[in-house]
């Protein structure tokens, strides 16, 4: 299913190539899930070009503080070396002291949000060390996209969330794998009525049924909902079959696919 779609992924992760398969290797570890490689720029574009995806949005978490500054530069200067290929988020760390200027550099640098793994970083969403990421991110309009989920760990789960987006009312949340990985239906329960979270469908239409990921949809509202793959931890081409096997209509592919992605992203 092309149709005319501009089909963006709107979660993938990206590496340096002189450490792609290392950190790959890593989360793979953390997620007792092999990687279907390294992650580097000239993967994600092949996979792209193997799933009839046209542009990715590429990112990567800073798991502590003196990471910021590489990892933002890193992902502008992909960015800037492929522009048709992609666009970026940055990263901020709760612990960083420099926080303000970190974000407002990677705003000059061109990158359209902000990603944090609180899992990696052992750091609740509603820790207060995390309001004045929310607050910077509101402030700029920046969206902030967020890991959540695990029945593992208790940083990231519906409840935690729940807060956050009652307290932030401004800010923007991209609630990645469906709002609350392992936790779908709670987190939808939860998350669904807060209209600054928006969720995206990575690494969730491998674990749980058709019938319930088209519940998920129409729960939170197709107009919020962003394809996402999770390279290299899924394969996109992969990701994308079994996002179309869900039986949705031609109103939501669109949607899902493509559009909500460019409506939040300004493209």
């Amino acid at each position: 299913m092309k149709n005319g779609l501009f089909i963006i992924d709107a979660h993938c992760h990206c590496y340096p190539a002189a450490i792609a398969a290392k950190a790959a290797k890593a989360i793979g570890v953390f997620y007792d899930h092999q990687s279907s490689c390294g992650g580097t720029a000239e993967e994600i574009i092949e996979a792209n070009k193997q799933a009839g995806i046209d542009m990715t949005l590429i990112q990567s978490a800073a798991t502590v503080p003196h990471q910021v500054d590489s990892i933002n530069a890193f992902i502008a200067d992909t960015v800037r070396k492929y522009p048709k290929n992609f666009v970026g988020f940055g990263t901020l760390h709760p612990d960083s002291e420099n926080s303000e200027k970190e974000a407002e550099s990677l705003m000059e640098m061109g990158l359209l949000g902000v990603k944090i793994h609180n899992d990696f970083i052992r750091v609740a969403v509603d820790d207060p060390r995390m309001d004045k990421i929310y607050r910077i991110c509101a402030n700029a309009h920046l969206p902030l996209l967020l890991h959540t989920g695990d029945k593992r760990y208790d940083f990231t789960n519906p409840n935690r969330m729940e807060k956050v987006l009652k307290a932030n009312p401004d800010l923007t949340v991209i609630g990645a794998h469906f709002g609350g990985w392992s936790v779908w239906e709670e987190a939808s329960t939860r998350l669904a009525k807060f209209d600054n979270l928006m969720v995206d469908c990575s690494s969730t239409t491998a674990y749980i049924s058709p019938e319930l990921c088209r519940e998920l949809v129409h729960r939170y509202g197709a107009e919020r909902v962003l394809f996402g793959s999770d390279f290299p931890y899924n394969h996109p081409a992969e990701e994308l079959e079994r996002t179309l096997a869900l039986s949705l209509t031609d109103e939501e592919y669109r949607l899902i696919l493509g559009e909500n992605a460019k409506r939040l992203l300004g493209l």
